[in-house]
């Protein structure tokens, strides 16, 4: 089984109000399938946009072999560079 490490959608579609989860996947699942385990979440309609990530599980997944997403990928970044600011 190939772990991937990407986001699903959850949130109102009506008025395309969406959040975001980060987890940790079987690659051949459906986007908002069944997930092995939740790592986080983003919310782009905040201001700033709010990313929360347990950094450690997401390390821990890619040492696993898991694969991030680019746009996970990215995220982590953004988390590991605002928490080297806090």
């Amino acid at each position: 089984m190939s772990v991937a490490i990407r986001m699903t959608k959850i949130g109102k579609s009506a008025n395309k109000n969406y959040h975001f989860r980060v987890v940790a996947i079987d690659s051949h699942k459906a986007r908002d399938g069944r997930f092995l385990e939740e790592l986080g979440y983003y919310d782009p309609s905040k201001k700033p946009a709010q990313i929360k990530l347990n950094l450690e599980r997401i390390a821990y997944w890619v040492k696993c072999g898991a694969k991030q997403s680019d746009t996970v990928a990215s995220l982590v970044k953004r988390a590991k560079k605002s928490q080297t600011k806090a």
